[in-house]
């Protein structure tokens, strides 16, 4: 129970890089860029993957579904941080609150088990080359992509029930770019101790679940690589790696560094750098990472180059 002194709050006034304004405008710019960004490359990207036949392998139908989900990702947060820069702060209900952290952990999750079905797909590529085709079917993509989605739907539940059956008071500023796990815990009115334990468990099914079918993964491919008898054949397997690599080091690298590590109390005003990281950033760079190493992606954006050019001229 809250003291008698202490109001319930209602609702949280975020004032996240305000303290210097004269960043305001070259924060709010740069932010901006990044959102744009992303929408169009992650966008740019499912078109592609639905327009191109070449494109309709495994690997690129969860490429289109992490494209879509990192729109959304990005979408969650972004909106705000812009609005917080542009008013000076702003003024979030508990409601949307709510809201906003159920459907970041949502698409957060469903991310991290996205990363580990396209892991699963590059293992059956390298070590069962010949299989490939009758164990990745198209049934067995749709269930594991649809398994992605429920898992994270019951991550972003549990967690969210968890977090706000919990009464907040004190003050009601959050220096934080949306609302997460941390700066919700600190304004908690009563022991969090039985909701966080609820919390950490949950993520036990998520972060580690998935990086343990990861690293489970590549260490079969790099097991298979190893006894491929020539340096070329080597290289040109593990290039096929490469990008889905590259994806999960800087995702699951971010999502460790904030989430599994001992809070010391002062990490809040250290890590919003970080959490502009794994939500802004990364989804931009996502599209970006799969395309400028992907032969065939490079292929499918300049055959539709050429057709805008061609239409272009048509219509000129």
């Amino acid at each position: 129970m809250a003291g008698k002194n202490q109001t319930i709050l209602t609702e949280f006034f975020f004032i996240t890089f305000t303290e210097h304004l004269e960043l305001r405008l070259p924060l709010f710019s740069f932010f901006l860029g990044l959102y744009v960004i992303t929408l169009l490359g992650n966008s740019g990207m499912v078109i592609l993957i639905c327009t191109d036949s070449r494109l309709s392998t495994p690997m690129y139908f969860f490429l289109s579904h992490l494209a879509s989900v990192d729109i959304c990702y990005s979408s969650v947060t972004t909106p705000q941080v812009l609005a917080i820069l542009f008013e000076q702060g702003l003024v979030v209900s508990y409601e949307c609150c709510a809201a906003q952290f159920f459907f970041f952990t949502l698409l957060g999750a469903t991310d991290c088990y996205l990363l580990a079905a396209m892991a699963y797909d590059r293992y059956v590529a390298v070590c069962r080359p010949l299989l490939y085709v009758t164990i990745m079917t198209k049934k067995t993509c749709v269930s594991l992509v649809a398994a992605a989605y429920v898992a994270g739907l019951s991550a972003a539940i549990i967690r969210t029930a968890a977090a706000f059956t919990l009464s907040f008071c004190g003050d009601n500023k959050i220096d934080f770019v949306f609302c997460d796990l941390p700066p919700l815990l600190k304004l908690a009115c009563v022991d969090s101790y039985t909701q966080e334990m609820v919390i950490v468990v949950s993520a036990i099914f998520v972060i580690p679940a998935c990086m343990v079918v990861i690293l489970v993964s590549y260490l079969f491919i790099i097991g298979a690589i190893v006894r491929i008898p020539s340096a070329g054949g080597r290289a040109k397997t593990f290039s096929t790696c490469i990008s889905h690599i590259m994806a999960v080091s800087l995702f699951f690298g971010t999502l460790i560094f904030m989430y599994m590590r001992w809070n010391d109390g002062n990490y809040l005003q250290e890590d919003r750098i970080v959490s502009v990281m794994y939500t802004m950033i990364i989804p931009m760079l996502n599209p970006l990472i799969y395309s400028l190493r992907n032969r065939e992606v490079k292929e499918s954006m300049r055959k539709a180059l050429k057709s805008i050019k061609v239409l272009r001229s048509e219509l000129g």
